[in-house]
């Protein structure tokens, strides 16, 4: 078979082959790159004396292709994909897995890159290629490299395990969001959606077979608006309880089992390396350092933020007293805090739609990207894309030599998942044939245009959008001569830093003035609704920040359990959840089932991170305050130490290089408003 994954066309870049390649491609490709990779590693371990370039530097350029052709498979598997492609990833995560062990539990390996790192003294290396020593030692250690044969055996058996469930409970969280789908007979119970969501769900029945109908799915797009502004309680409820019981119903794609066989073999993969939890293996390798201090870092904060959102909660209760409802309810919290933003600063979030067009705001967020940092981006459609709807980008620096490729992908379908994320086909490295410039992604959930209108996004999709460009720029002015310490390669919590700073810009008048313009007569937006913005932006932050320490608190319990003591997973929820509670406890819905931040994704003892950057986002772009929100010196020093430098040295070096001292909570406890007056 003439596989592109092996033998790539020529294609702009060397991008990835998108219109050549299918399914049946990836299972062969893997096969042969692992082999090609055993081959590489097999050459470092014949080489004479083990130094630092012919072992610790090989090893991070060994296994390239590999890296690319299993970034294209996992990145479809969560952008466009289908049941098959869901069964090739139970058969090619086990082989991937065990490829990682196979390397990480050589003790011929090892023994090469212990030689080296207990001679680092004698040795004459950047800060980067100490940083790359350590990193690859401590990979090793924390992976089972001293274990002995029969306890290696466990961790493979282990890891794999791992890996073939957290597949798993993402593939039930998709195929329980796809399968809702709420159909709406009568136009009066749609009082109070906004027209554009109200059109989208017409068009959306018709696509089902349901036309002169409206249907509503889980997805944000259609569940935000409906939460925020239907007036019908019964609706916001029925669409509350669908979206907060995923995975949670006792059926084929409960999660709860799958929840408890996780944190179990967690732990004792944690256990066998010599940790007491997950939550402390974890946490050897960020900035947080252990859980104790996570802890100590969210109980502060939650401290602060209880009273704040105590106060919230009964203003928002004050006006849902008007419709007779004594007792406010989750599904009623959005709703009626939308008729109070309203009242508190004449501020409504559809107001500002017309001004949001998706085309201007991607305009927007490159044009922000080149008055920072002097970078331009250029459609590219000779590029290949997995999609009709992605867009490819040809991105060069501000001398225009080439940079990076970015697609973006914006709009819910089928076969993706929720949410919002940054992702990497190619990372940044160097050798001897020089710089090989990273192909990065961005994929959204935005509200689809219409037949009467364009793509016009709430101010929430706005600064979600900023936010995962962040992370892009990130991934894109990355230099470095290592893979594995550039771009994004960065401790977990550090990583947010580039996106939550990012969002920062979405409040300047300055920068709104580069994109915000209506739609129809491409006014500019007025500098009324901007004050608006910048009032609200505290609006209820007591509470959002009780919500955000909630997911990071539930987090760090399942990492630091008895798995024994895990018998019953709503119970368990309920008791951890029980102080950041703000609104009625409900038995029947569930956060955990759905959590696939830490059940599927990368976060797992490390939701806390999100906060922790918040704290660095505030303390940095309090600096950009001062000396101009575009000021360029500023914005080089931020990319020279933090956007480019990546995994380079250690984070809390790399900040205090920008910032000139190290990090103080004092700037977002300003901008959220929960200092005490």
């Amino acid at each position: 078979m003439n596989n592109p994954l092996l033998s790539p066309p020529s294609t702009p870049y060397s991008t990835a082959a998108f219109d050549a390649i299918v399914p049946a491609h990836f299972l062969p490709a893997i096969k042969q790159s692992i082999a090609l990779a055993n081959q590489e590693i097999a050459e470092i371990k014949n080489q004479a004396l083990p130094t630092f370039e012919n072992t610790v530097a090989a090893l991070d350029r060994s296994g390239k292709a590999l890296g690319v052709i299993s970034s294209i498979f996992f990145n479809l598997n969560a952008a466009e994909t289908s049941d098959e492609i869901q069964k090739l990833a139970r058969e090619i995560s086990p082989l991937l897995t065990s490829h990682a062990n196979d390397i990480l539990l050589d003790k011929e390996l090892f023994d090469r890159v212990s030689q080296v790192y207990h001679c680092k003294e004698k040795l004459s290396l950047s800060a980067e290629q100490h940083t790359l020593l350590q990193k690859t030692y401590n990979s090793f250690v924390r992976n089972g490299a001293m274990l002995n044969a029969e306890d290696a055996l466990t961790l493979r058996k282990l890891d794999e395990e791992i890996a073939q469930l957290s597949l798993k409970f993402g593939e039930n969280v998709l195929a329980e969001t796809k399968r809702f789908l709420h159909l709406i007979h009568k136009k009066e119970e749609l009082e109070g959606i906004p027209p554009t969501a109200v059109e989208a769900a017409a068009q959306l029945a018709e696509e089902r077979g349901h036309a002169g109908s409206w249907a509503f799915t889980l997805d944000y797009p259609s569940y935000i608006p409906v939460m925020t502004y239907a007036k019908d309680r019964a609706l916001r409820k029925t669409m509350f309880f669908a979206f907060n019981t995923k995975c949670a119903k006792g059926d084929e794609l409960d999660n709860q089992e799958i929840i408890t066989k996780l944190i179990r073999l967690k732990s004792e993969r944690a256990q066998l390396l010599g940790f007491s939890s997950h939550a402390e293996f974890t946490l050897q390798e960020r900035m947080a350092e252990t859980p104790e201090k996570v802890q100590a870092f969210l109980q502060e904060l939650l401290q602060k933020a209880k009273p704040k959102a105590l106060e919230e909660v009964q203003e928002v209760s004050l006006i849902a007293k008007k419709d007779r409802i004594d007792e406010l309810q989750k599904w009623d919290f959005a709703y009626y805090s939308e008729l109070l933003k309203k009242e508190k600063y004449a501020f409504d979030e559809e107001e500002l739609r017309p001004y949001f067009s998706l085309e201007n705001v991607i305009e927007g967020v490159f044009k922000t990207a080149t008055k920072l940092f002097g970078i331009t981006f250029k459609s590219a459609t000779a590029i290949p894309v997995y999609h009709q709807e992605v867009t490819a980008y040809e991105v060069r620096d501000r001398e225009d030599k080439f940079l990076a490729v970015l697609y973006a992908d914006f709009f819910p379908r089928k076969g993706k998942r929720n949410g919002a994320w940054m992702t990497s086909y190619r990372g940044q490295y160097t050798d001897e044939q020089g710089d090989h410039r990273p192909h990065i992604s961005i994929v959204c959930n935005f509200t689809k245009p219409t037949p009467s209108t364009p793509s016009l996004l709430t101010f929430s999709e706005v600064t979600t959008l900023f936010h995962e460009f962040g992370h892009a720029l990130h991934g894109m002015l990355a230099r470095g001569n290592y893979e594995s310490l550039t771009g994004t390669s960065v401790y977990w919590d550090f990583v947010e830093l580039p996106s939550q700073i990012f969002e920062n810009w979405c409040y300047e008048k300055e920068c709104l003035d580069l994109f915000a313009k209506h739609y129809q007569s491409q006014e500019p937006i007025p500098s009324e609704l901007i004050s608006k913005i910048k009032r609200a932006a505290n609006f209820q932050q007591g509470y959002m920040t009780l919500r955000q320490l909630s997911f990071g608190l539930l987090d760090m319990a399942y990492h630091s359990v008895d798995p024994s003591s895990l018998t019953d997973i709503k119970a368990f929820e309920s008791q951890v959840l029980k102080n950041t509670e703000v609104l009625p406890a409900l038995a029947e819905t569930m956060v955990s089932t759905s959590f696939s931040h830490i059940f599927q994704g990368g976060y797992a003892a490390g939701y806390y991170s999100y906060k922790w950057a918040e704290v660095l986002d505030a303390d940095a772009f309090e600096l950009f305050q001062e000396k101009g929100v575009f000021n360029l010196e500023t914005a080089l020093s931020f990319e020279k130490n933090i956007l480019s430098a990546g995994g380079s040295e250690h984070p809390s070096i790399l900040y205090a290089r920008f910032r000139g001292r190290e990090p103080k909570q004092d700037a977002l406890l300003k901008r959220s408003g929960l200092l005490p007056s």
